[in-house]
């Protein structure tokens, strides 16, 4: 296969560099998981990085190049046995014609080219609008709000009891816009919200303050891998990982016996915190959001 475009050719000392410095940073993450796994210890804010996203810890440490990329040298032949990969010849400074191994673009459109012009659509319009910093987190508390038998997602305790907690709900607005919070909601939580997001008007909705929407970029990045380079799906990780240590720290849950202080939404101070620390992983959200337009753009460019 001969790309038409220029892509950028990898020597081998330099991409195998590269995997192994995406291999020791994964491994800040995937190291812990599996010993937890190993020793049946649950983590109440990190498990979720691997059991709410379906990314497996294997396929996190494999490094990829992504689309425009093409690996030169022996070693990159492995990675034909792989999904989604293929020769691919590229020019030399000289002129001739170099085989390597990259991303099979057109086998990777045949599959998925529907799924990423929808992840194009969405992240574009969420970066289209202004962020949305008057939340304060209500969402984690909407998902404890009067429950009913079931409800209940994790055995922790509360700050506030259920009481102290049911009446922060009701002393907030409840305006939720990311149908993948808002569809955890009690039953009696459900109507104290302002929004009702769904999964048709998502695009329409989810908007660059949301802390769900900033996760959600790791998701997208693992979503089109192999197109995403391995530096962007680390940058998206260690980004949903911090995010998350907010969303629980800010929610009514007691994590004090697990090394995390709350951020006590129900107060001003606690109010003032959650917002600055909102408007900084929105701004790191939007520089990733970015490059996953471009790796959209990229792939649908070159069909």
């Amino acid at each position: 296969m001969l790309l038409t475009a220029a892509p950028t050719a990898l020597a081998e000392v330099e991409w195998t560099a590269r995997e192994a410095a995406h291999q020791r940073r994964m491994d800040t993450w995937v190291a812990p998981h599996a010993e937890r796994r190993r020793t049946g210890v649950a983590h109440p804010v990190l498990d979720f990085l691997f059991t709410y996203y379906s990314e497996t810890p294997g396929r996190l440490r494999r490094w990829h190049p992504g689309v425009g990329a093409v690996l030169l040298g022996d070693a990159a032949r492995e990675r034909l046995t792989w999904p989604l990969y293929a020769e691919v010849d590229v020019r030399g400074a000289d002129g001739g014609v170099v085989r390597g191994v990259g991303l099979d673009v057109p086998a990777f459109l045949a599959k998925r080219r529907a799924a990423a012009g929808w992840v194009e659509g969405l992240l574009g319009a969420t970066a289209g609008r202004a962020g949305q910093f008057g939340c304060f987190g209500m969402h984690e508390w909407a998902m404890l709000y009067r429950p009913e038998d079931g409800e209940v997602r994790h055995a922790l305790p509360l700050r506030l009891g259920q009481a102290g907690t049911d009446a922060v709900v009701e002393a907030h607005k409840v305006q939720c816009s990311h149908i993948d919070a808002f569809r955890f909601f009690t039953r009696a939580g459900v109507p104290r919200n302002t929004l009702r997001p769904t999964r048709d008007t998502q695009q329409d909705l989810e908007q660059p303050g949301c802390l769900h929407a900033t996760m959600d970029l790791y998701k997208w990045a693992y979503k089109l891998s192999p197109a995403t380079p391995g530096e962007l799906l680390a940058d998206c990780f260690a980004l949903a990982a911090d995010v998350r240590e907010l969303d629980m720290r800010a929610s009514p849950y007691d994590l004090t016996a697990h090394g995390y202080a709350p951020v006590a939404v129900e107060t001003p101070e606690g109010k003032a915190a959650y917002v600055a620390a909102q408007r900084g992983f929105a701004a790191r959200g939007a520089v990733l959001r970015e490059r996953l337009l471009a790796v959209c753009r990229d792939l649908l460019d070159a069909g």
